[in-house]
């Protein structure tokens, strides 16, 4: 399949953003699902929750209501959107040349947090795609996101946040971000995963290649096939003249106002190396399991294994700038499983910054 073909590139401009004079906090109850449903239908955007991270859904097929969600964010228009789905019926609609393999992974993986990239049909406007020919796809597993599209149609969703800033996991992260910049936030509590979907494109009817890294991970495709590819831009910065047929490939993202550092290295060497190089704004993010005796700076616990940091590695960098670090150096996972996708969005939060003992 081919990616890398922007089509009608010098049309996507972002909206100038219109400051709303309050952004309306809602429940998850039927009620305010359905006030939710109506802004979209009309036009506008609204913070939701899903599995992953909260979104900022307007409706995927409108490009006037998708020009707002790059306006909110200050998101570059080059960014292309995923597009949330409520059935398997609605992929059609939406795409064609669509892989066996794709259903067969949407029979294990959906609803759920995995984006399959295929090429696009027309309705999907250019705005949505970021320009590609292609489109991504996922149908959550969130009762209220699901509800939401099911009363809305299709719904186009990135990150709640800031273009560049972590994204939020709780309702307070999206008020925070974009209050006066949207309708609506919908609370539905603190997200499952905590980091956002994974992202896969079809290099042949057998082979998948990981775009974006996140809970559903390479060793649970292997269960359904042999190929699994790496993108080497997941540990990498993009190269030149690649255009990004995923989110989170091609801009600094997930970053804290303070500077972070990844430090690799076994934990007495990255005690005695943080000691060295520490001030009085310096804070280090580590395991739960780790010795804290060793450390003599202040510190931040963000798990024990993969699972929990993924679940809390956006709202630990977020409440870093709360207490307002100027470095942060980061103990980071292995690069297997969801360590990947946890790995990933702190290598890119630190910049590419890596410090190896």
């Amino acid at each position: 399949m081919r990616l890398q073909q922007p089509i009608r590139q010098q049309s996507l401009r972002c909206s100038k953003i219109s400051k709303m004079e309050k952004t309306d906090l809602l429940t998850d109850s039927i009620e305010d699902i359905q006030k939710a449903s109506q802004i979209i239908k009309n036009g506008g955007v609204v913070g939701i929750p899903t599995e992953t991270v909260y979104g900022l859904g307007a409706d995927a097929l409108n490009p006037e209501a998708v020009k707002k969600i790059f306006a909110a964010k200050g998101r570059p228009a080059d960014n292309p959107l995923i597009v949330h789905i409520y059935n398997i019926e609605q992929v059609k609609e939406l795409a064609h040349d669509i892989p066996d393999l794709f259903y067969i992974l949407a029979e294990k993986f959906w609803p759920g947090p995995l984006t399959m990239i295929v090429p696009k049909n027309d309705i999907v406007p250019v705005e949505t795609s970021g320009g590609l020919e292609t489109v991504g796809i996922r149908m959550p597993l969130h009762p209220v996101m699901r509800k939401l599209i099911e009363l809305s149609g299709p719904v186009a969703a990135p990150s709640a946040n800031r273009s560049g800033y972590p994204s939020p996991t709780k309702a307070e992260h999206v008020m925070n971000d974009m209050n006066g910049k949207i309708e609506a936030v919908v609370d539905g509590g603190e997200c499952r995963y905590g980091v956002e979907s994974t992202v896969i494109c079809f290099d042949d009817e057998k082979t998948i290649r990981i775009l974006r890294p996140g809970s559903i991970t390479r060793e649970m495709f292997l269960q359904c096939t042999d190929n699994v590819i790496i993108d080497e831009a997941i540990l990498s910065d993009l190269k030149a003249g690649r255009t990004a047929p995923s989110p989170g490939m091609k801009y600094k993202h997930y970053s804290p106002e303070a500077d972070v550092v990844l430090v690799e290295g076994d934990y007495d060497s990255f005690c005695d190396y943080v000691s060295e190089h520490m001030d009085s704004r310096t804070y280090c993010l580590v395991y739960d399991t780790d010795d804290i005796q060793k450390l003599k700076c202040r510190y931040m616990t963000y798990g024990s294994n993969d699972s929990e940091q993924a679940h809390n590695i956006f709202a630990k960098l977020r409440e870093l700038d709360i207490l307002h670090a100027g470095k942060v150096f980061v103990r980071p996972p292995e690069k297997n499983g969801v360590g990947l996708a946890v790995y990933n969005r702190l290598l890119r939060a630190a910049g590419f910054e890596v410090i190896k003992l």
